[in-house]
């Protein structure tokens, strides 16, 4: 398998979609010669030419739009948000629209062929408009998938699923992973499943749970507590809608406690749907409170990011605090 980072596996993954489908189009701002303001799509316009990757007008709205339009008509389209601070101005389109459109038309038009790319999360030193995580957003919007890598591998093989799936999907990329996570990754065609959380380690004592770039400060804490005789279970969510309530409630059903993180802000942050849904399956099996250790109730700052995130002190910390309730 050849090593790659995030960014390129993400460019594997749109050329082998492109080369099999020739359905498949990408297009945003910038994602043309330019590549992406990352990147990510460096090479498909010379490969593909301009009428399957091509830039558009800076209008998210406007994006959105045509991509609806166009997977209502058969195509297969990859559109890119460059930032995700910049995805709410097509947020009408996304939810009234993509989400709605088979429901509304009883099934004889859809949008789900639609794949709606955007880098989020901080770790960049952005400042508050290139560092929000807005899954929660759109996790409250039925007809719509939202998947979440943490590594190359994953990358790959679940932008080929969100590609081929029959459902709109908005695929959110870790962008501080993006050069940072390196693995190794078939060059073949594979899918991962979507809807389906990754057991990343067993353990006995506390089950920790997270997505995309936040397991990587997950495992280290996890790492701390096993130095302490914490035996740390290690959950990646990978999708946020679908979620999946079965793995994780099997998994705090043995240890007895559960601890989320992310990093957009605590109140109304998806933790808190996953922190009631497993409070009702698994009530009489909790040793101490669900926690949850998320990013701070203000616009994410520039100058202080580091004690706005989420970090593994602060994760460990709250291990520490749950295991001895």
């Amino acid at each position: 398998m050849a090593k790659m980072n995030m960014l390129q596996a993400v460019n594997s993954a749109l050329i082998t979609a492109m080369t099999e489908n020739e359905k498949v189009m990408v297009f945003g701002e910038d994602v043309g010669h330019f590549g992406g303001v990352f990147r990510a799509t460096s090479n498909l316009q010379e490969k593909f030419g301009k009428g399957r990757c091509f830039n558009t007008p800076l209008t998210e709205q406007g994006i959105i739009g045509f991509a609806n339009g166009l997977a209502s008509q058969g195509s297969v389209p990859v559109a890119e948000i460059q930032f995700a601070d910049y995805i709410f101005p097509a947020f009408d389109q996304i939810v009234n629209e993509t989400a709605k459109w088979r429901y509304r038309s009883g099934g004889q038009f859809s949008c789900g062929t639609l794949t709606i790319r955007t880098p989020y999360g901080g770790g960049i030193a952005g400042g508050l408009y290139h560092s929000q995580s807005p899954e929660a957003f759109f996790a409250h919007v039925p007809g719509l998938k939202i998947v979440v890598p943490r590594n190359p591998y994953q990358a790959k093989g679940l932008l080929l699923a969100s590609i081929r799936d029959d459902n709109p999907v908005l695929f959110m990329e870790p962008k501080r992973l993006y050069r940072a996570s390196v693995g190794e990754v078939p060059e073949h065609d594979y899918t991962l499943p979507l809807g389906k959380a990754e057991v990343v380690s067993q353990g006995t004592d506390i089950t920790l749970l997270a997505w995309g770039a936040q397991m990587e400060v997950m495992e280290k804490a996890a790492q701390m507590a096993e130095k302490d005789g914490i035996s740390c279970e290690v959950l990646d969510l990978r999708s946020i809608l679908p979620w999946d309530r079965e793995t994780v409630a099997i998994s705090v059903q043995k240890t007895g406690r559960l601890l989320i993180s992310h990093e957009a802000p605590q109140t109304g942050g998806f933790a808190s749907e996953i922190a009631a849904s497993i409070q009702e399956k698994c009530f009489l099996y909790l040793e101490s409170p669900i926690t949850r250790v998320c990013g701070l109730d203000t616009p994410y700052p520039l100058a202080h990011e580091k004690e706005y995130m989420p970090d593994h002190l602060k994760i460990y910390e709250a291990i520490v605090r749950c295991v001895n309730f």
